[in-house]
């Protein structure tokens, strides 16, 4: 147990020799995602093989850098992703997308100690912006502005959540040469502990 009364949570990059282990551990993180009433792409659950398969394919692009949280058992706990533009104009920025935690999960810091490992790799890197997109009203759009995130917009209806109904998305952005750093987050934050992650 760590100081916090909390198991300890290691957060380990997805490497070429890794990712088909940590593709089998991760669908059950999406699936239960999912399940939960995010919509990270998905209307109904994919199964396990469909799952799978999603993430061998996000771990295969040349632009990706993924990274998974587990617990002291070893199981997956969640994950968090890190996009960098192919743009010959954009080397200096990256996109943080599917950021999950399974909920059976939620409360033990995962996300926020997620979001340090790709933000201290972004900074190392030599990144100095980061976007994302998270649900409108959401939870997860109020922690993020005060981890140091800003709001550009919102577009409407965005995308089906599983419900049915149409979501709004809002747009933010981080400085990460303005900014603190993700290692100032409070570590009882409960981020996407307690909200699902962005609707794409």
């Amino acid at each position: 147990m760590t100081g916090t009364g909390r198991p300890p949570v290691a957060v380990v990059r997805v490497t070429a020799e890794s990712a088909a282990e940590d593709a089998a551990a991760l669908s059950a993180v999406l699936i239960a995602t999912v399940a939960a009433g995010a919509s990270v792409g998905w209307i109904e659950p994919p199964t396990a093989d469909e799952a799978t398969s999603w993430w061998l394919r996000l771990f295969d692009d040349p632009d990706a850098t993924s990274w998974v949280a587990r617990g002291d058992d070893g199981r997956a706990l969640g994950t968090i992703t890190l996009l960098l533009s192919p743009k010959p104009n954009g080397p200096h920025r990256g996109e943080v997308v599917k950021l999950m935690v399974h909920p059976d999960a939620r409360g033990r810091g995962v996300a926020p100690a997620l979001m340090r490992a790709l933000e201290q790799h972004a900074r190392v890197t030599g990144l100095t912006l980061l976007v994302l997109d998270t649900e409108t009203g959401s939870l997860a759009e109020t922690l993020y502005a005060r981890w140091g995130w800003h709001a550009v917009g919102v577009i409407p209806d965005f995308a089906v959540m599983p419900s049915g109904r149409l979501g709004g998305t809002t747009v933010m952005y981080k400085r990460l040469s303005d900014e603190p750093a993700a290692d100032a987050l409070l570590p009882g934050s409960l981020f996407a502990d307690s909200q699902p992650p962005r609707a794409e």
